[in-house]
C-alpha cells in the first residue's frame, strides 16, 4: 500500500491509499475512532474498480491527524501480531 498525501494541515489530514480495500479502511477508521481526539474519521471510494480509498482524519488540536494515525496503526499492528500468534500456536 501507499500514501498520498492531499492535504496536510494542524487538525485534517486526506490522503489517498493506494492498493487498500474496504477491509483494510474499515478496520483503520474504526481504530481511529478508539482514539479520543479524533473528530472525523472516515473514508470514500468514488468508484470501487479505478478509484483508491481516500481518508479524512480531523482532530480536536490535541494531537495532530498524523500522530492519531501512527497511534491507530500501532495498535492495529499489536492486534495482528496477538492474533497471527494466537491463531498459529492453534493450528
Amino acid at each position: 500500500m501507499e500514501a498520498k498525501v492531499t492535504e496536510n494541515k494542524k487538525n485534517k489530514l486526506i490522503f489517498e491509499l493506494k492498493g487498500a480495500d474496504h477491509t483494510v479502511c474499515n478496520i483503520l477508521k474504526t481504530e481511529l475512532w478508539n482514539d479520543d481526539h479524533v473528530k472525523t474519521a472516515t473514508y470514500s471510494i468514488k468508484h470501487p474498480q479505478i478509484s483508491s480509498p481516500e481518508f479524512i482524519i480531523e482532530t480536536d488540536g490535541s494531537a495532530t491527524p498524523k500522530s492519531a494515525l501512527t497511534s491507530a496503526v500501532n495498535r492495529l499492528k499489536k492486534v495482528s501480531d496477538k492474533f497471527r500468534k494466537e491463531i498459529t500456536s492453534e493450528l
